[in-house]
């Protein structure tokens, strides 16, 4: 039986785009997909999906299409359901956050929680509908990215576009400094920022060589590369790690950022 793609939704704008695009990417994957919403009280839960069900079989989509309601907390319900999901879809805000809010406390909580890739459905209607022909994965120094790495080459291989690959870099203190310097220093100085990209996009790159990748070294903050290369970008891919004695993902300040501000649909998929 094949894993469904679940897609979160509470009647809002911001959710029912996220049911559209999680519609094309069902269709793309081949997989079915799943509505789900969740609430400790909803009155109108059954028309919230009924109503988002309609919406996907009037768009023409061929999808397999279930749906569930669950009378508990959402954060709780969707973490749960990503158990067994090919990925969680979200939208970027609902009913519930408060005016202002750039990114919704439910979907902040799940992509920080779950074990599966979490969707963050944001941006203008050409960044959500696939018109740039482009995803975008973050890397970052050692072999954490892997899994992102993977997940933006999957992508790329089903929507036949191609990669941008970014890997931002500072100079370590001690390479600019008249001290002498660290341990971390002279490690970076052996393995030049070109080379941690190459090396990450590698093993990837075999699997899926039809793909076309461009790689861009950057030095300086990474929040603002990923941000700019999402400008012009459909999807924005991150990993985000699992720290020894901490239950859920450790976001960290640059996913934190991405997740607020990116200007299209941005994953977060946890580092195995």
């Amino acid at each position: 039986m094949t894993i469904p793609l679940v897609v979160g939704i509470d009647g809002s704008p911001a959710s029912l785009e996220a049911v559209d695009w999680a519609a094309d990417e069902a269709v793309r994957h081949g997989v079915p997909l799943h509505l789900l919403h969740a609430a400790a009280r909803d009155h109108e839960a059954f028309d919230v999906i009924d109503a988002a069900s309609e919406r996907v079989r009037e768009s023409g989509r061929t999808v397999r299409l279930s749906s569930e309601v669950l009378h508990e907390d959402a954060t709780t319900a969707l973490v749960d359901e990503g158990r067994n999901a090919f990925a969680l879809v979200l939208g970027s805000r609902g009913f519930g956050d408060l005016a202002g809010m750039l990114l919704g406390s439910v979907s902040l909580a799940v992509a920080a929680r779950a074990d599966c890739p979490v969707v963050v459905v944001r941006g203008a209607a050409e960044h959500r509908n696939a018109r740039f022909g482009s995803v975008v994965v973050g890397v970052e120094e050692g072999e954490g990215s892997g899994t992102a790495v993977q997940f933006a080459f999957r992508e790329v291989h089903v929507r036949h576009c191609r990669l941008v690959a970014v890997h931002a870099w500072s100079a370590p203190f001690g390479l600019t400094t008249p001290q002498a310097p660290s341990s971390y220093a002279l490690e970076a100085h052996r393995r030049p920022p070109a080379q941690v990209l190459d090396d990450a996009l590698r093993d990837a790159s075999e699997q899926y060589r039809e793909a076309p990748v461009s790689r861009r070294v950057i030095e300086g903050p990474a929040r603002q590369a990923l941000l700019e290369a999402a400008s012009e970008a459909d999807l924005l891919v991150v990993g985000a790690r699992r720290r020894q004695g901490h239950l859920g993902l450790q976001l960290g300040l640059i996913n934190h950022a991405v997740l607020h501000h990116a200007p299209c649909p941005i994953a977060v998929v946890p580092r195995i």
